[in-house]
């Protein structure tokens, strides 16, 4: 089978790459090709395409992608937690969401971040026309560092906040569930339902399942097989995003919420980001249930 991953390999990837290592896929008779993306963009889109079986996505953009008509379901979760923040620096005169009014926040990915802060915001007496915002294309925490902006949404914790660390200029980040937004899952794997090959994806669930467990059980023995694939991964960013993102990883990759998929349709469709409310089962499938 072909996955697709959203980014360049990372700890994000954790249980993939340890499931590849450690022979899991190969005892649930899969040889698993993992590819990285030259776009972040393209993964859901192939797999729309009938070009890759799995893809990694994220819950808040899998809403907005079916409404655009893209053949895509859930069917199962890598990281099952929000990863995403509104990062500020530390000790600066931001104590608060509600100080970035008039200042600039920069973001990546229109659409959900901006519905993102415009939530976080709100909660606070604030609007999206109360700041000025500002695409910095990816580069969160240098165009924060060097003050380009303000404030940056869509840092991710795990990652952006041990960057800044690292070089010496510390962040502090706004968690977007403690702000008002409902709880998602931040990865997950997504498939083409017209084409989807659902035992494959069990198995391919059940190994990833398996190599979390190893994960938890030994982290250490872990981080090694894991850094040992690449030295590109051996430094300092990566070894401490891993043991930030452990704790994340989904234990139970089939196990879907169905509340929690509902709570961020509405979410969407009260922010004006989506013309209707999809019904769960059209954006998430339990692979394991018949």
């Amino acid at each position: 089978m072909t996955l697709m991953l959203d980014w360049f390999i990372n700890p994000d990837h954790g249980p993939i790459i340890v499931a590849q290592e450690l022979g899991y896929f190969a005892d649930a008779d899969l040889a698993v090709e993992i590819i990285a993306p030259a776009d972040p963009s393209d993964p859901p889109k192939m797999v729309a395409a009938g070009q890759a079986d799995l893809a990694i996505s994220y819950q808040p953009q899998l809403h907005l992608q079916i409404h655009q008509g893209l053949p895509l379901q859930r069917v199962g979760t890598l990281v099952a937690t929000p990863l995403n923040c509104l990062l500020v620096l530390e000790g600066g005169d931001i104590t608060t969401p509600a100080d970035l009014a008039g200042r600039k926040v920069g973001f990546s990915v229109g659409g959900v971040e901006e519905a993102v802060l415009g939530s976080i915001l709100r909660k606070h007496g604030l609007s999206l026309d109360d700041v000025e915002l500002i695409n910095v294309n990816w580069s969160l925490s240098p165009s924060l560092m060097s003050g380009q902006v303000d404030a940056v949404i869509g840092a991710y914790r795990n990652f952006e906040l041990n960057q800044m660390d690292i070089e010496g200029v510390p962040g502090r980040c706004f968690y977007v569930e403690e702000e008002g937004l409902p709880s998602y899952d931040e990865l997950i794997y997504v498939a083409n339902p017209e084409t989807m090959d659902r035992d494959m994806i069990r198995r391919f669930l059940a190994a990833t399942e398996k190599a979390t467990q190893f994960i938890v059980n030994h982290p250490q023995e872990s981080w090694d097989i894991f850094a040992g694939t690449s030295p590109e991964l051996q430094d300092e960013l990566n070894a401490r995003a891993w043991v930030d993102t452990l704790p994340r990883f989904a234990l139970r990759p089939t196990a879907m919420d169905v509340g929690r998929y509902a709570n961020f349709e509405a979410f969407l469709y009260d922010a004006g980001l989506v013309p209707a409310m999809n019904d769960v089962a059209t954006i998430a499938i339990d692979v394991t249930a018949e």
